[in-house]
């Protein structure tokens, strides 16, 4: 069986539609549609069936799909290990991180990295959900979790602390009820799609009444719902600057993350990715103290 008809049965089982298929294999949904007919065809099984609102894995295609992932990992294993064996520093590298570290921290550090390395392509995926390393989804990760699974390389460069912010003009008007900085006063807070992350759980435990004036999807609103005055937020210390932001509670009452390189351990040999990682490291560790939050003090 050819590796490639594997390769869309997997993504239209695992996205559900041709749609999620095309746009992960960047090809037609007509060609998705067509070699799955053409494998179904020639393992004489049908693997999906499909309705109007996506594709859905029949009985053979839920046996098949365990032995397609088997076959799977041990391509991409065989695949890590022949670019790592690979001795120049060119290609590209993938590198899955959150819209605030890559804006505030990477981007303008890239200059740099460019001259250094002038044929070296960066991808950098911005999302808050986790990227999956064993599948080549990225090929390093800059995490505020350490990752617990996995045959992954990791190594802790720094810690990224969180305070509870204000512009001042919102606290005057809105004073602390009680003695609890935290009472009497609005706030930003993430969606539900959001909820698994820490600032969102220490909010939920901290203070699980508190009334919401904003939900966002994105750390770059809240920062401006705060700037412009809306509410309380929970903000990493070191994108909170300026705009006359008031730290309410400092990290040591609401908590730290540390800041993880990750990488698949079959490619710790790679020059491209030990270029990228020795990159990442240099830029984080150079930045501690404003991620630790003790420029300010804390």
């Amino acid at each position: 069986m050819d590796w490639n008809d594997l390769k869309y049965f997997l993504e239209v089982a695992r996205g559900g539609s041709l749609t999620a298929a095309s746009n992960a294999l960047r090809v037609s949904q007509s060609t998705v549609g067509r070699r799955i007919a053409e494998l179904e065809a020639r393992l004489d099984t049908r693997l999906f069936a499909r309705h109007q609102t996506g594709y859905f894995l029949t009985d053979e295609g839920r046996a098949i799909l365990a032995r397609a992932e088997t076959v799977e990992e041990n391509m991409l294993a065989f695949e890590r290990g022949a670019s790592g064996r690979n001795p120049g520093v060119s290609g590209t590298v993938r590198l899955a991180t959150s819209d605030n570290m890559a804006s505030d921290l990477l981007v303008p550090a890239l200059p740099e990295f460019i001259r250094r390395h002038p044929q070296l392509r960066l991808e950098i995926l911005t999302t808050t959900a986790t990227v999956e390393l064993g599948r080549r989804e990225a090929d390093l990760a800059l995490r505020m979790v350490r990752p617990s699974h996995g045959n992954l390389k990791v190594r802790r460069l720094g810690e990224m602390t969180y305070g509870v912010y204000g512009r001042r003009d919102y606290l005057d008007r809105h004073p602390a009820r009680d003695g609890d900085p935290l009472a009497g006063r609005g706030w930003i807070v993430w969606d539900e799609a959001h909820a698994h992350l820490p600032a969102a759980q220490w909010l939920a435990q901290r203070a699980p009444s508190a009334p919401v004036a904003l939900a966002t999807s994105s750390l770059r609103t809240q920062i401006a719902a705060v700037q412009a005055g809306i509410g309380l937020a929970v903000l990493p210390d070191f994108l909170a600057v300026g705009d006359g932001l008031v730290r309410v509670l400092p990290s040591e009452h609401v908590f730290s993350n540390g800041v993880w390189l990750v990488m698949h351990a079959d490619l710790g040999a790679s020059a491209r990715i030990r270029a990228v990682a020795d990159f990442l490291a240099e830029v984080v560790i150079r930045a501690n103290p404003e991620l630790s939050g003790r420029w300010m003090g804390a």
